[in-house]
């Protein structure tokens, strides 16, 4: 928050409440000097001073509005952008912790909860206790005998007031919880759409949205319906409160105690003062809310990463921020080495990947094959540092990888991830991704090399739109398009996780094929994860995973006479006939 804007909303509340708290008293003069007196003079001098204070309270008040409501706002988009950066670069385990549904909860509605506060504390948490204090001591000026009326309607109001927060508050704080839930059965309704028709289960997934909505549902009513009551009860008291300040006022002016414009002051510091005590109340109510909403978002902000840097690169590190070394240097280590890591998902039984070792050099390209569950895309993330590995080492160039900054790391290594994501815009500001200054040339060759150049002049040439997650394009085209932005990067290390099954074969050979021709490639490692033995026939070296651990390595004649687990992937192939294609 900019201290100067808020404080300036503030010294323009307290000048809205003077001349709020100002006009009563006015009144009484007005009442007392003028009209009783029939002096038309007075009463002319008394309400141009009325109307000029009355002036000065709506535009304190309209500045104040003005001021509170900017700083909320800018509160919120402050929150919004700190916390979509803290997601950006959370690791693949913070990512699981939370979960997309409550991130998008906390990123919106808590956010909005928070900055709506903000706006009403500028505005009414301030200005209520400056009345309410304020207001008691200039009734009990003008009739000290009247405010024994107050010793029973404040105690009757607050007891009111703690009853409501009591039973509200854990139902307010349960009301974001469930905002969560609705979120995740939506979304999980919206992506699997297909899959719910395919099996008949429209029904169903509607039921169980019907559960979680009649649950929030039913939770709200509570609240608010707590919160509704509070409102008519006080509404009660204070008409109450009217009735007796008008019967013991009256007496009082019948024995000529009490002047009539004292008493009409009085009435209105009255309406002051519970009023105040009504807004202050109903932001004790939504308070609970905020401070939910609150703590969620600093869970989020406060959560620290997984994945740890240590910035202390060796002397003689292969990779630095903005030159790399000649290629005779770099032949000196490998350009990636895994040294006996493995590692395990938060709360498996087992590990995910267990004592792997190899080297990959550059000018060469490395495959990693196998089935499912085997391992393939965990080892490219530990690559990638989206996880730290549980036991040994990851080196690039020599360096340990978690000694490289995130940035400088993503930039030097970049990955076609094996689900496709798109964004919405058109084919040149997706591949623009890769690389913002990349040339229309760069770009087309990419798209060449990629098998992507004739549907991408189809559709229209490099301007061509690409709808929300690439849907207005086929599978096999998404797949293209993806790998064609990695090939746009100007990285030294090329993974591929999986991203040529959605392709034919004929597509799969002619695009291995064009890499291993093309120019960019050369001095470059290349890093191929798949599970069709097609896809892994010309790579210098093949790391075969089953089950987490490397069971093979060689070339693909030296696996196919040696390695047991080889042969089955292969065998299982060639009965699909999908082995023999180059």
């Amino acid at each position: 928050m900019a201290w100067f804007p808020a404080t300036m909303a503030v010294l323009f509340l307290f000048g809205q409440t003077v001349c709020d708290l100002y006009l009563p008293t006015i009144t009484a003069s007005l009442v007392n000097k003028g009209i009783l007196q029939q002096n038309f003079a007075y009463i002319m001098k008394i309400g141009w001073r009325m109307l000029f204070v009355a002036g000065l309270g709506l535009m304190a008040a309209t500045v104040n509005v003005f001021l509170a409501s900017r700083q909320s706002m800018k509160i919120g988009a402050q929150l919004r952008s700190k916390l979509y950066a803290k997601v950006l670069n959370f690791a693949g385990q913070e990512m699981t912790q939370f979960g997309t549904s409550t991130l998008i909860t906390r990123t919106t509605n808590d956010v909005v909860q928070v900055q709506t506060v903000m706006f009403q504390v500028l505005r009414q948490m301030l200005r209520s206790p400056m009345i309410l204090v304020t207001a008691c001591v200039l009734a009990y000026i003008q009739a000290p005998r009247l405010t024994v009326i107050y010793l029973i309607t404040l105690p009757i109001l607050t007891v009111l007031c703690l009853l409501v927060l009591h039973y509200a508050t854990p139902l307010f704080h349960s009301i974001q919880g469930k905002t969560d839930r609705i979120n995740q059965i939506f979304r999980e309704g919206l992506t699997g759409v297909r899959v719910s028709r395919a099996f008949n289960q429209e029904n169903h997934e509607q039921k169980r949205f019907d559960n979680v909505n009649r649950d929030y549902t039913q939770t709200g009513v509570k609240a608010y319906s707590l919160v509704a009551c509070l409102y008519p009860a006080m509404t009660l008291v204070l008409s109450l409160t009217d009735v007796g300040i008008i019967m013991y006022g009256g007496q009082m002016i019948a024995v000529k105690t009490l002047n009539v414009g004292d008493l009409i002051a009085f009435i209105t510091y009255t309406t002051q003062i519970l009023t105040s005590f009504m807004r202050l109340s109903r932001m004790f109510v939504s308070l609970p809310r905020a401070s939910a909403s609150a703590k969620r978002i600093n869970d989020i902000l406060e959560t620290p990463s997984s994945v740890k840097y240590e910035l202390t690169p060796p002397a003689k590190s292969a990779v630095t921020e903005n030159t790399k070394r000649p290629n005779t240097q770099l032949k000196q280590v490998p350009a990636v080495e895994f040294r006996h890591v493995s590692f395990r998902y938060p709360g498996a039984e087992r590990l995910a990947l267990d004592d792997i070792s190899f080297t990959a050099d550059r000018d060469s390209t490395i495959a990693v094959i196998g089935g499912t569950g085997a391992g393939k895309s965990t080892l490219i993330d530990l690559l990638a540092h989206l996880y730290e590995p549980a036991a040994g080492q990851i080196l690039v160039e020599g360096r340990p990888v978690n000694s490289i900054p995130a940035n400088q790391l993503h930039r030097y290594l970049t990955v076609a991830q094996q689900k496709t994501v798109l964004f919405s815009g058109t084919v040149r500001s997706n591949l623009q991704k890769a690389k913002a200054d990349a040339s229309d040339e760069e770009m087309w060759h990419a798209l060449d090399v990629a098998q992507a150049s004739k549907f991408v002049q189809a559709a229209g040439g490099l301007d061509a739109k690409v709808q929300q997650g690439g849907h207005n394009f086929s599978g096999g085209q998404r797949q293209r398009l993806a790998i064609a932005r990695t090939l746009v990067a100007d990285a030294d290390i090329y993974v591929f996780d999986d991203t040529f099954s959605a392709l034919d074969f004929q597509t799969d050979a002619n695009l291995r094929l064009a890499l291993a021709e093309d120019p960019q490639m050369k001095g470059k490692l290349v890093v191929i994860v798949a599970q069709r033995v097609a896809t892994v026939l010309n790579a210098d070296q093949i790391l075969v995973l089953d089950n987490g651990k490397l069971v093979g390595r060689g070339t693909h004649d030296e696996l196919a006479q040696n390695n047991r687990t080889y042969q089955q992937i292969m065998a299982s192939q060639l009965k699909q006939g999908g082995g023999s294609h180059a």
